[in-house]
């Protein structure tokens, strides 16, 4: 008995989608529990030490080598006051960034983390590991005047 040629073509990339539905779900929970040890930090050590923090390459909250956590905050104009994983965009005003759908990121990380109890924003970013552009969610919750945020590829 042969297998239909499509349906060996089809295999590969179904086992790939699956995978990757079956993995986000269990990386939503480390997003937030993240962004809750970052501003825990923040309360216990000032405003200035957690931003060092997530702004150091080897700051608790910075991205690791091979991880993809990382937390990212802004103010609620837009402006960038740290990023664990691109210390390029500190200072920049990214408030106008719309993603290929026309979605305005930041200002939608920012809605999303003053509503109570914070939430989660979706958007569409090229991914730094696979250069494409993809769909990807963050855990957003504000302190005060700033927004605090970790993200997970779907």
């Amino acid at each position: 008995m042969s297998v239909c040629p499509n349906l060996r073509l089809a295999l590969p990339a179904v086992f790939m989608i699956c995978t990757a539905l079956l993995s986000q779900p269990a990386e939503r929970p480390k997003a937030e529990a993240m962004v809750k040890e970052g501003i825990a930090f923040m309360k216990a050590n000032g405003r200035e030490a957690f931003l060092a923090e997530v702004h150091k390459p080897t700051g608790r909250f910075h991205v690791k080598s091979g991880g993809t956590l990382y937390l990212f905050v802004y103010d609620t104009k837009g402006v960038v006051l740290a990023h664990g994983a691109r210390a390029n965009l500190l200072g920049v005003n990214r408030w106008n960034v719309k993603d290929p759908d026309g979605v305005f990121n930041i200002q939608e990380i920012v809605k999303t983390g003053q509503k109570k109890g914070g939430g989660w924003a979706d958007m569409k970013v090229a991914n730094p590991a696979t250069g494409k552009v993809e769909d990807k969610t963050s855990f957003c919750l504000a302190e005060g005047d700033m927004v605090v945020g970790c993200g997970i590829y779907k």
